[in-house]
């Protein structure tokens, strides 16, 4: 028999009892729909708070001094790198890079009259686009200028759980480059809301310059930050500044951590998709086993008729594959859907970001479109739904001619 005949037949059959079949198929639908869904929330999710981290904290690029040590904030003149102007000139001169500017860091304790919060200060180069997502994001007062003394820039949630506003001092102290406490009285220029709860809620700015004369960094820096036209040539722009006093840290470099959580996260989460794929197997198999029971006397009759085992094998194959088609369609339509609204809309958490550490997210998470891995999750619904509907079609198969007739 043509396999164009056992496509017909595997069409009728499925036709014939219209809602198991439906239901059936939309059970890969909505499986493959979830997946789908779960798949681009996690996509948006990991991607976003990776180019987060990059734009605000890390850049794609980072020299430091090869003593440098992260946990410790340090501003010991050892550990931190002289002439930083000048590096981040020769930076900037080369193509693949976007925009390099210096930066020092220290930990600082923010007092006002009624409380007082820790938090780390940032001395940045204000006229740097380095430094316009804050810019962009400001909410009330003004950016800093490279001549302000005595301005600084707060989070628009830490100014409101200090209770103060846009103009009001505040008291700053820090651990200088002597190891002593030095402490100083800056008006907030203005307030930035990024969005991002680990910027918005312990963070404050103010010019590279100030920052340096107060902690005693005696025109140092911490570090060279460095945006690239294309992230992929970090590596190659590394190789650029071989020095063994100056340490090039890439942005996989610092955000390891990062990378690595995720990697161990998308390790269940494959976990969860199978456990789905195999719910919406065990559906398929037992339709296509209801129907064999149904049909005993039909596969006998096509048996006694000349039809092959192999071929009633085919033929519930062929019913198989028609159910997983059409429930991919319409999964890849309602999961496209859930995205878009993910995308667009996002998925509101409010002040449950703050507790992710820090991991760069915001008060609403946002998906993204993920096409290989819709082709990819499609790919295995189908795969995994042949293989179940095995078991059905080689039970069909093996029917004897004489005892399917006889059967009631």
């Amino acid at each position: 028999m043509a396999l164009s005949k056992l496509w017909v037949i595997a069409w009728r059959d499925l036709a014939r009892n219209r809602r198991r079949s439906f239901f059936s198929l939309l059970a890969v639908g909505l499986g493959l729909a979830l997946l789908i869904l779960l798949n681009g929330y996690i996509t948006g999710v990991v991607e976003d708070a990776l180019q987060i981290s990059i734009q605000l904290e890390t850049s794609h690029l980072q020299l430091r001094a090869a003593s440098y040590e992260d946990e410790k904030v340090s501003l010991q003149w050892k550990d931190l790198l002289e002439n930083p102007e000048a590096l981040a000139a020769e930076a900037a001169a080369i193509d693949e890079v976007e925009v390099a500017a210096p930066v020092l860091w220290a930990s600082g304790v923010l007092n006002t009259r009624d409380d007082s919060v820790g938090l780390q200060m940032y001395g940045i180069d204000t006229t740097s686009a380095l430094y316009a997502p804050f810019q962009e994001t400001m909410v009330a007062g003004e950016f800093l200028t490279p001549d302000d003394r005595s301005g600084i820039l707060i989070g628009k949630r830490l100014a409101d759980s200090l209770g103060i506003k846009a103009g009001d001092n505040v008291n700053l102290v820090v651990v200088n480059a002597d190891g002593e406490a030095d402490e100083s009285v800056f008006a907030v220029r203005g307030l930035f809301s990024t969005g991002i709860f680990k910027y918005d809620d312990a963070a404050a700015l103010m010019p590279l310059s100030k920052a340096q004369a107060f902690t005693g960094a005696d025109g140092r820096a911490s570090a060279i930050a460095m945006l690239l036209h294309n992230q992929d040539d970090a590596d190659t722009v590394a190789a650029r500044f071989q020095n063994p006093d100056v340490a090039t840290l890439t942005w996989e470099d610092l955000n390891a951590i990062f990378l690595q959580t995720m990697d161990t996260a998308m390790s269940f989460y494959i976990i969860m998709y199978f456990i789905v794929i195999l719910i919406v197997a065990v559906i398929i198999a037992n339709t296509l086993l209801m129907s064999v029971y149904e049909r005993f006397r039909e596969m006998g009759i096509m048996a006694a008729l000349g039809m092959k085992g192999r071929q009633i094998m085919l033929m519930f194959l062929f019913e198989a594959t028609l159910l997983g088609l059409a429930g991919i369609v319409v999964g890849i339509a309602l999961g496209s859907l859930g995205v878009y609204y993910i995308a667009t809309t996002g998925i509101p958490i409010g002040d449950m970001g703050s507790a992710a550490g820090d991991i760069p997210i915001g008060s609403t998470l946002y998906g993204k479109f993920n096409p290989s891995g819709m082709v990819w999750l499609s790919f295995w619904t189908l795969l995994i739904t042949l293989l179940a509907s095995l078991y059905p079609a080689w039970f069909a198969s093996r029917l004897q001619p004489v005892e399917a007739l006889h059967s009631s």
